[in-house]
């Protein structure tokens, strides 16, 4: 009986498996580009995160999830259906993403998704919509101001089975790590002195210094992570809407108003916008090209790139040559 049972799940599992290879297989090219153009109120479904604070979190006393990525969302949606279409929000987490987006189920994942070439083996990306990267969090009086300033006698939190943790330790090898289980009992671990940082990716970092007004971030990022919109490889078309609406949200300034808005308080950059060029650059030389740079040397890279973009940008204003 036992037996039976195990053949009948098996071939159960096998039936499945080549259903959903069938489906994603029977996809119709630019099904989407299309329904956006022939629909008179089209609706565009974006996979969402709700649970980071800044990007997408659900808001009891709103009731939706709100966020810099919904925003975004909003925005693109408006721009691509001339103000008559709807943005539909799916949540979503970092496993079921993908999955949800190549079986169909959303049109889009616009959640704090970096942008790798390993990903883009699965999924097409946009533009960069955000440079994000690798940081420390510490104590508003710390007396860490950068990753440099950790030594051997630091101890360092961050979470167990992260690329955070991996990265981190390849930097800093000589500095002590402590894995916890998840960001909650990280950031209780640092509150109660265990440690002098955490580090995780700095979307995290700066939701929890948004509610935690006594910490902040260390300096600039040590890793590099652009954050881009996956779109299905089979949706060139409607991909190429978005880029072309990611333009024209930064050359109209929008942009910068979503971000000021939501980042402006304790990470200011009036051209954020502006500063994703160079951003696209490494990516495009670094992400989809052989024998790029890797997420950590990017840093500097990009660090040094946002130095010469901002001094020319000031030159600019000030009329000097």
């Amino acid at each position: 009986m036992n037996y039976l049972k195990k053949v009948i799940l098996l071939l159960s599992a096998i039936i499945l498996t080549f259903t959903l290879a069938g489906c994603r297989q029977e996809r119709p090219e630019n099904a989407i580009a299309e329904r956006i153009e022939n629909q008179n109120e089209p609706t565009i479904r974006w996979g969402v995160k709700a649970d980071t604070n800044l990007f997408g979190q659900y808001s009891v006393a709103e009731g939706e999830i709100i966020g810099f990525d919904i925003d975004m969302a909003k925005a693109i949606t408006d721009i691509m259906t001339d103000g008559q279409g709807t943005p539909e929000f799916v949540e979503v987490t970092s496993k079921t993403r993908i999955p949800l987006l190549t079986n169909g189920n959303i049109d889009a994942i616009i959640a704090t998704m970096t942008i790798s070439a390993e990903r883009a083996e699965e999924v097409n990306f946009s533009k960069v919509y955000f440079n994000g990267g690798q940081n420390l969090l510490v104590a508003e009086d710390s007396p860490i101001n950068g990753i440099d300033d950790l030594t051997g006698d630091d101890t360092v939190i961050a979470i167990k089975g992260s690329t955070s943790a991996q990265n981190f330790r390849e930097i800093k090898p000589e500095v002590n790590v402590v894995d916890l289980e998840n960001y909650s009992e990280g950031f209780v671990a640092l509150q109660a002195g265990q440690g002098e940082a955490l580090t995780t990716d700095n979307a995290i970092l700066l939701g929890m210094v948004d509610t935690n007004p006594n910490f902040r971030l260390a300096g600039e990022n040590f890793t590099v992570e652009p954050y881009g919109i996956a779109i299905d490889k089979s949706e060139t078309d409607f991909q190429e809407k978005v880029n072309s609406a990611i333009e024209e949200i930064v050359a109209s300034g929008l942009y910068d108003e979503i971000y000021t808005k939501w980042f402006g308080e304790f990470l200011p950059n009036e051209n954020a916008g502006a500063e994703l060029v160079p951003v696209n650059d490494w990516v495009n030389n670094n992400v989809y090209s052989e024998g790029g740079e890797g997420i950590i040397a990017g840093a500097e890279s990009i660090n040094e790139a946002l130095k010469t973009f901002r001094e020319n940008a000031s030159q600019e204003e000030s009329g000097e040559e």
